[in-house]
């Protein structure tokens, strides 16, 4: 089949016995469905529910996470469907397709013109020696060497070398040498040497050997050596030898040998230097707002081990 204006393809999951909220019973392929308490209205219940095209947030069921969970690809009549927000409801519609969560996408890109700009969940794509795996909310996308992958919602993405790697709020990615890991609010990013890890709110991002970190607010961001990391508020960033570590107010900011570091109001820098006295690496230590160090200012040591500003 293949839809048109009139009708829309909606992606939804049940339980294996294709029950789902209340012990609502699905019907099979080919046969009709009902709300039995719909409303026209803007709020979640009293309707069925889906991801309209196959794209959307389904952090509100937890039928994915068994093992067997049917996939179900229903037609709905497009005027009567409601949108709220990552997900949408509707009156009534017709089962086109039930099976497996890869199954369900295959059908809907298959049959649905409007999935081709969108992120269908269940997705995988290869184009050339790209494979991009694309899901939705609490997926898991995985791509090969070079490839792309790209999770929703709590999701984890995992690319290969050179690969990118992104995952929605939540989400973990990690990319290969040379790739770019990109994580959503609260979520952890890894990428490996050259790599380029970007971590949101709450987030942790962790990036090789002359890498740069980013974490968002709160967030813990670790580059390699010659690195740059960067934290938001109350966050840590750590920067190998060389490197430069930025870390938001009341963040501690650390540098290896050499490094710079900078942190906002209430915030401490902590930088490395060779004691050659002592014959080992020493962790100078200096507050924002004591012996005039200042806030949002780049200080690195001098050889008697006293923070200096950087001339720029």
């Amino acid at each position: 089949m293949s839809t048109n204006n009139e009708t829309s393809l909606v992606l939804r999951v049940c339980a294996p016995d294709m029950t789902s909220r209340n012990g609502f019973k699905w019907p099979g392929v080919g046969e009709s469905v009902s709300a039995p308490d719909w409303k026209a209205n803007s709020e979640c219940g009293e309707g069925l529910h889906g991801w309209l095209y196959g794209q959307g947030e389904h952090d509100c069921v937890s039928y994915w996470q068994q093992p067997e969970a049917k996939w179900l690809v229903l037609e709905v009549r497009s005027a009567d469907i409601i949108m709220l927000g990552g997900k949408c409801k509707f009156p009534s519609a017709v089962v086109r397709f039930v099976g497996t969560k890869s199954e369900a996408a295959d059908y809907i890109v298959a049959n649905e013109p409007r999935a081709a700009s969108v992120d269908v969940i269940g997705l995988v794509r290869l184009v050339g020696d790209k494979q991009s795996t694309l899901v939705g909310a609490l997926g898991t996308a995985t791509a090969g060497y070079r490839g792309t992958a790209t999770a929703g919602n709590y999701g984890t993405a995992t690319a290969g070398n050179y690969g990118t790697a992104t995952a929605g709020y939540r989400g973990t990615a990690t990319a290969g040498e040379g790739g770019t890991a990109t994580a959503g609010e609260g979520g952890t990013a890894t990428a490996g040497n050259y790599g380029t890890a970007t971590a949101g709110y709450r987030g942790t991002a962790t990036a090789g050997e002359g890498g740069t970190a980013t974490a968002g607010y709160r967030g813990t961001a670790t580059a390699g050596e010659g690195g740059t990391a960067t934290a938001g508020y109350r966050g840590t960033a750590t920067a190998g030898e060389g490197g430069t570590a930025t870390a938001g107010e009341g963040g501690t900011a650390t540098a290896g040998e050499g490094g710079t570091a900078t942190a906002g109001e209430g915030g401490e820098l902590r930088i490395q230097q060779w004691d050659a006295k002592s014959d080992r690496y020493r962790t100078r230590i200096g507050y924002v707002g004591e012996d005039g160090i200042k806030a949002e200012t780049k200080y690195q040591l001098d050889d008697a081990g006293k923070f200096v500003e950087v001339q720029s």
